[in-house]
């Protein structure tokens, strides 16, 4: 079983700052890791992922302004997010494609962290 912790968000002022991170812990071999996000009455969409070798996928609407970064030491993922809109709000989720020894891959989701951004 894999846990996923999320830390960082809050309420920001439209044009400011937060850092998000989201931590593994579990039986993990190796993991591919990335940000969801959901706003009040839309479907769940993707932010950024960035691959255990590094490469990195952004959605459109972030691209220049969120960059998503990872420690593998620390099974860990981070989202910096700069220039933060009012679109930006939302419950941001933490996910991981964990695969185990045994080379299967599982999906997990983190519990979600509330961002609110201020025009």
């Amino acid at each position: 079983q894999v846990q996923l912790v999320e830390s960082g968000g809050g309420l920001v002022q439209a044009g400011g700052s937060l850092r998000l991170s989201c931590a593994a812990s579990g039986s993990i071999f190796s993991i591919n890791m990335g940000w969801y996000r959901q706003a009040p009455g839309k479907q769940r969409e993707l932010v950024a992922t960035i691959t255990r070798s590094g490469s990195t996928n952004y959605a459109d609407s972030v691209k220049g302004r969120f960059t998503i970064s990872t420690d593998n030491a620390k099974n860990a993922v981070y989202l910096q997010m700069s220039t933060l809109e009012p679109e930006d709000t939302g419950v941001y989720y933490c996910n991981a494609d964990v695969i185990t020894r045994s080379a299967s891959v599982m999906t997990y989701w983190g519990k979600g962290t509330l961002v609110t951004v201020s025009s």
